[in-house]
């Protein structure tokens, strides 16, 4: 399986290296990155792998295109792969609802199969499925997701999944009103918290509240190796795929 890593110097592409890095048969053989005349061997890469800084630019066949960018890239990157007929593993996020939907058609029309991931962590997808259970039941939520300084999205790709999630067993609607102050950004009437500081990997708390009581479901990613088990699956998986999968939960 030769596979195109985009974002491959980054923090998650370099996690992605070494993931593949003792795996039979899963051969990463190109790259997209924004640093101009590098040395792929710097980077935990083979010194044959082609490395590119423009979609425009990109030369080979691959079977898989593993995405690790930022949110203003990752639409074209994604679409660059369905239209050649490469199946795209997304971990980037910042893809929006109208976005998503028309990589899935693109995806339906060249039968091409693959995965947007608002997390690939099983920790953060397994809160989603409890905080999905709990909002039957808790009409009252909030989201606070803490990330590291360099996250350039807000809110968060899971936080936003994780609401889209809720919504679809939410009965009611929030007691708190859109126009209160300092409640945070509010996605289909449920506010979202983001918090950026130094020290944080990946980190979201779930709070619901009701009569006399509280729910608080929370996950933690400490280490961004934790995320690599779910791109694993991903890969394993992606031959038992029907289109352009949307959430890693729909695979487990």
């Amino acid at each position: 399986m030769n596979i195109f890593l985009a974002g491959a110097t980054g923090s998650m592409g370099q996690k992605v290296v070494h993931l593949l890095s003792d795996k039979d048969g899963y051969d990463i053989t190109g790259i997209l990155t924004n640093k101009e005349n590098i040395n792929p061997t710097e980077y935990g890469l083979s010194s044959d792998v082609q490395a590119f800084t423009s979609l425009d630019s990109i030369e080979g066949d691959y079977d898989v295109w593993i995405d690790f960018t930022q949110p203003n890239i990752v639409f074209e990157n994604v679409k660059y792969a369905i239209e050649h007929h490469i199946s795209p593993i997304v971990g980037t996020s910042g893809l929006s609802e109208d976005e998503k939907k028309e990589l899935i058609r693109l995806a339906d029309s060249k039968k091409v199969n693959g995965l947007i991931a608002a997390n690939f962590g099983l920790s953060a997808v397994l809160l989603m499925q409890f905080a999905k259970q709990a909002a039957k039941y808790f009409s009252d939520v909030e989201v606070i997701e803490m990330h590291h300084e360099d996250k350039t999205d807000s809110p968060s790709g899971t936080a936003i999944h994780t609401v889209d999630m809720m919504s679809e067993n939410k009965r009611g609607a929030n007691i708190n009103q859109e126009d209160e102050p300092a409640r945070g950004m509010y996605y289909k009437g449920v506010p979202i918290h983001a918090v950026r500081l130094p020290g944080y990997v990946a980190h979201e708390q779930v709070l619901f509240g009701g009569p006399g009581e509280a729910l608080t479901i929370r996950q933690d990613s400490f280490d961004r190796e934790s995320f690599m088990q779910g791109v694993w699956v991903a890969l394993e998986k992606l031959p038992e795929f029907h289109g352009l999968v949307d959430g890693l939960e729909n695979i487990l």
